[in-house]
């Protein structure tokens, strides 16, 4: 039923625009009816490929290919929107311009030629952008910390359709030439039905740390089986964090590695994170958290570093202005409070269209320093 609704509302968001778009952007265009007549019925394709989406995305069946022209469509919507905004301001501003109609004319149809343009151009580079995952080098101060250590975290992979084992090979190895004390995952690795993330999911078995591998459940590991999901995990050479700690490092020189399960479990009213049990004796020594949703961190008191995802830095723009409303922080070290920082990773992978844009696949690549 849950997902019933949000394939109407998401698939009329998506209508809306598109008319919005062939309105506001397609109809002004100096081009001829043949041209815009053109443009309207890809338009048109375009939208029967988000409902064609919305029945690939849950059946791991599609063939890859499909699954890929599948997913293009969402982006192309959202970038052709931003498009419109700025073909729309842009329009208007020339019509105030003091300059003869002739000449006017000219820069009206420059500005067709270069929106259009523009915007095929951005929709290349979206989809370069997801294919290509940055390695962000941060150093994080932590108080009494004896020794730095080195940290990758990982987030937001959503193993399923175009996040295969090839992607997950190529991710593990990119992993082990940091030469990481441990691994954080730091929620929503799988995004299919456990039985065919399997294949890609044992591409993890590679990884390889000094300390060890950890993982935190997110929100949409509860769509696919969180029980079965974390009993897989266990069995891959890492350890899913329930509620729970451990030590990390040489003895009295280390830190605590806490982990909760995520806020969804509130809504199921199921595997609840439980922020008090994490940090069962973890007394006298510096504390990094793993927490899915950066908002959980209005819950948190006495950890010295919350390490979050679930965001995707916005993925798309303006997607971070929307993220915005539902979370404190979006990407990137924030200064939480006198005592607590937080690191919001921006996705491994992505969900939805292959597309990123103004927020880039990203690798963690955290030095926790003695302040």
């Amino acid at each position: 039923m849950n997902f019933s609704i949000f394939a109407i509302v998401f698939s009329t968001v998506m209508t809306l625009l598109t008319l919005l778009i062939s309105r506001r952007f397609v109809r002004k265009l100096h081009f001829s009816k043949k041209t815009k007549l053109f443009i309207n019925i890809f338009l048109a394709i375009n939208l029967l490929g988000v409902a064609g989406y919305m029945f690939a995305r849950y059946n791991p069946t599609i063939p890859n290919w499909a699954y890929f022209l599948l997913s293009i469509p969402i982006g192309v919507i959202f970038v052709l929107f931003i498009a419109t905004i700025f073909y729309e301001l842009s329009s208007r501003i020339l019509n105030i311009i003091p300059i003869n109609e002739e000449r006017r004319t000219f820069f009206k149809k420059t500005l067709d030629i270069s929106s259009v343009a523009l915007a095929g151009s951005v929709n290349a580079k979206a989809m370069y952008n997801a294919r290509h995952i940055e390695i962000e080098k941060v150093e994080i101060k932590i108080k009494n910390l004896k020794q730095s250590y080195n940290i990758v975290q990982l987030s937001d992979i959503h193993i399923g359709g175009l996040v295969n084992k090839e992607f997950i090979s190529n991710l593990v190895k990119k992993v082990n030439a940091l030469n990481p004390d441990i691994v954080v995952i730091t929620g929503d690795m799988v995004d299919t039905k456990l039985d065919y993330a399997k294949e890609a999911l044992d591409e993890l078995k590679n990884l390889k740390s000094k300390y060890g591998n950890y993982f935190i459940v997110g929100n949409h590991e509860y769509f696919h089986g969180v029980v079965s999901i974390i009993d897989y995990v266990n069995t891959l050479n890492i350890k899913t964090l329930e509620n729970e700690n451990v030590y990390i490092g040489e003895k009295e020189k280390g830190f605590f590695l806490a982990g909760v399960y995520d806020v969804m479990g509130y809504r199921i009213e199921s595997y609840k994170p439980d922020l008090y049990k994490a940090l069962i004796g973890t007394d006298e020594y510096p504390i990094v958290l793993l927490a899915h949703q950066p908002k959980f961190i209005e819950e948190v008191k006495d950890v010295d570093l919350v390490l979050s995802g679930h965001t995707h830095g916005g993925q798309i723009v303006p997607f971070n202005f929307i993220v915005k409303l539902a979370q404190p922080y979006i990407k990137g070290l924030h200064q939480h409070n006198d005592y607590t920082q937080i690191y919001v990773n921006k996705g491994t992978g992505f969900w939805g269209p292959p597309m990123r844009l103004g927020a880039s696949s990203e690798i963690t690549n955290i030095t926790i320093i003695p302040s």
